[in-house]
């Protein structure tokens, strides 16, 4: 992906995630959330806000994977998407959830950022069997590899490796003996 084009797919993950933003200057004397309406078409943006509604509410993970995939992202096989999560309401198409993956209660993913001089686009690409924690948030052109964890609340500003456990705001690397410690306490009931 380049910054140029959030829907090309040039295979190269090694970038970093503000590498992979499609950055739009904004014009006039306002910020860029002041032009929404001209970015996005106001019908889809309702369209998909019922939709996004209908997956945060709906106990039905059926229901909300389908009505993900109705809005243009990709959900793999067995996604469970909690109650309250929200996935990007101005660009739901921007999101590729993997196989078995989990998305944490209330937990947030945005593929877009309205800011004062610009606007900016990425995707999201969350990995088969990663877990996001109740509360995190998920910025735009952020890559979650396959198996990986992001803690309750965290704020993930840069790329999880597979398998690798992140916590905190912004979201840092859990070590391996800390990880290794949270699994016993967890097991042992602790």
């Amino acid at each position: 992906m380049t910054r140029d084009d959030p829907d090309e797919n040039d295979g190269n993950s090694r970038l970093k995630r503000h590498d992979r933003l499609q950055r739009t200057p904004t014009l006039g004397r306002h910020n860029s959330l002041w032009g929404w309406a001209r970015i996005r078409s106001p019908l889809r943006v309702v369209r998909n806000y019922l939709a996004v509604w209908l997956i945060r509410i709906s106990p039905s993970l059926r229901l909300k994977n389908w009505l993900l995939r109705h809005l243009g992202a990709t959900v793999g096989e067995g996604v469970s998407w909690g109650l309250e999560a929200t996935p990007d309401v101005f660009w739901p198409e921007l999101l590729t959830i993997g196989d078995h993956a989990i998305v944490g209660y209330d937990a947030t993913l945005l593929c877009h950022e309205f800011l004062q001089d610009e606007y900016r686009l990425g995707r999201i690409v969350v990995g088969e069997r990663a877990m996001i924690g109740a509360g995190a948030v998920i910025l735009p052109g952020v890559d979650i590899g396959a198996g990986a964890q992001v803690g309750a609340n965290s704020v993930v500003t840069h790329d999880v490796p597979p398998e690798t456990t992140v916590v905190g705001v912004p979201a840092t690397p859990v070590g391996r003996e800390e990880q290794e410690t949270e699994a016993g306490d967890s097991e042992s009931g602790g």
